[in-house]
């Protein structure tokens, strides 16, 4: 099922076939360098789809999609909307996760921006984050570029990260 497109990609709920292509990713020390639990297995990967298949689990409107860009049909990543506690706080973030060949393009811009709209006037939300890990400067570009500004660091189960 597709959430939203916009002129290079579109974005979709993941689907089982969408295994090996993410896998690829996860397993790629250099796309997760960024990520406290780093690296995934293929187990890890095939969990992660299933309990993302119909958004996510508690919040069917939030979740992870597939990232698929439209002049190649390439699967490029995984983007979209998560929930979070923080400081008490219910929190959604905008994620996002683009394959390494593609970097530069300003592909993960392309998908933050859709995703903020769509958040804001599709779902009706008020407020959305960016969990940045510290030195992921790409992350922190993009987030600047769909007006996220620093708010301040934080630290949570996973570990420390910047909160915009």
């Amino acid at each position: 099922m597709i959430i939203l497109e916009t002129e290079r990609l579109i974005l979709r709920h993941l689907e089982p076939g969408d295994a090996d292509a993410l896998f690829a990713l996860y397993r790629d020390p250099e796309m997760r360098r960024f990520f406290p639990e780093g690296t995934l297995s293929r187990t890890e990967t095939e969990e992660e789809i299933a309990w993302y298949l119909n958004g996510h689990p508690r919040h069917p409107e939030l979740g992870l999609w597939a990232t698929i860009h439209k002049p190649s049909g390439q699967f490029l990543g995984r983007c979209g909307l998560l929930p979070w506690r923080i400081d008490g706080r219910d929190e959604v973030e905008v994620a996002y996760l683009i394959d390494k060949e593609f970097w530069g393009q300003g592909l993960a811009t392309e998908a933050a921006r859709a995703i903020v709209d769509y958040a804001y006037e599709r779902l009706g939300l008020q407020q959305l984050v960016c969990l940045i890990e510290e030195g992921n400067d790409a992350s922190i570009r993009v987030a600047e570029k769909i007006a996220m500004r620093f708010e301040r660091a934080a630290e949570d189960e996973h570990g420390p990260f910047l909160l915009y």
